[in-house]
């Protein structure tokens, strides 16, 4: 029997109107919403459904929206049975995703994760506000073109690889203009960037001050050891304790997503098959990318919910 695990997106696959039909059909997807803005205390569901999509965008909503939204999916399918079917082993998300994985896992209970995501999305939201910054996806060139065409572009300047995703993507961050002279020199480095619209500099040293933000509310954070394991986005290796967790969770905001490792890592271990649970299909498209022999399946809607593929 192959073994499965469960992935979860993270900030950039919000779209207003996700979640909405999976509230529709599912009362236990609808009961996460409502949990959901009784511990933020205000209507997460309708930003998630009704947009506007600027306020959706934003870092400090989109991040417990996606979070949220996740958590629902996941809860609707352990209402028709599909949960108990894929019967996962372990878990892993991107950046946010993560917090999701531990959650679902067992690590950290709803309500202290929600409030995490919330400060988290909070401290990376002012962060992005204090300087100018961005990001840049690099196309078609491996790590060491990327060290050289940031060391180049910087020019004093913060400018460093931030998402490791799938072989021939990899996602820049740092200040502003070093960015704009990034997507200048990629010709002359045989690369194609493309720039990305967000809020700031996620997973660079310019995140620091929201790194260093998140430790107190790290530290009151009950996490508690589980029986599935969660794969780290800094370590490409399972979380091993509570403690480690936290470090792991302070550092992933100010260091790079390895994001292809953590998937190779599980496929090392004879994980076949992957379940990406929450909006969008960003990580079904870079499994493509990673390794095309495995099996992924993507549930982010309702009509995702009675999926015999999957099982």
């Amino acid at each position: 029997m192959s073994k499965t695990a469960i992935i979860f997106p993270g900030q950039g696959a919000q779209v207003v109107g996700m979640g909405k039909d999976i509230a529709e059909a599912s009362s236990a997807a609808r009961a996460i919403f409502d949990r959901a803005n009784t511990v933020l205390g205000f209507d997460l569901a309708t930003i998630c459904f009704e947009g506007p999509a600027d306020r959706l965008n934003a870092t400090d909503i989109s991040q417990p929206a996606i979070f949220v939204t996740s958590v629902a999916m996941w809860h609707a399918l352990k209402a028709t049975g599909t949960a108990d079917e894929l019967n996962p082993k372990a878990m892993a998300g991107l950046s946010l995703g993560e917090y999701t994985a531990l959650h679902v896992a067992g690590w950290i209970e709803f309500d202290e994760c929600l409030k995490l995501v919330a400060e988290r999305g909070r401290l990376m939201q002012a962060a992005a506000v204090a300087q100018p910054s961005s990001m840049v996806s690099i196309m078609g060139v491996d790590e060491a073109v990327v060290d050289a065409l940031c060391k180049e572009a910087a020019n004093g300047e913060v400018l460093a690889p931030a998402n490791f995703n799938c072989p021939g993507q990899i996602v820049i961050s740092g200040a502003k203009a070093a960015c704009e002279r990034a997507v200048e020199l990629a010709a002359k480095f045989e690369a194609r960037a493309i720039p990305l619209v967000v809020a700031g500099a996620f997973h660079s040293p310019l995140m620091e001050p929201a790194a260093k933000g998140l430790e107190p509310a790290l530290a009151r954070s009950k996490i508690s050891i589980s029986q599935i394991g969660v794969v780290s986005n800094v370590s490409a290796d399972y979380h091993a304790d509570p403690e480690k967790v936290r470090a792991l969770l302070r550092d992933q905001v100010a260091r790079p997503i390895r994001w292809q490792a953590t998937i190779e890592r599980l496929i090392g271990e004879g994980y076949e098959r992957f379940a990406e649970v929450g909006p969008g299909r960003v990580l079904t498209g870079l499994m493509k990318k990673i390794n095309r022999s495995v099996k992924a399946v993507n549930y982010s809607t309702a009509a995702d919910l009675a999926k015999a593929e999957a099982v």
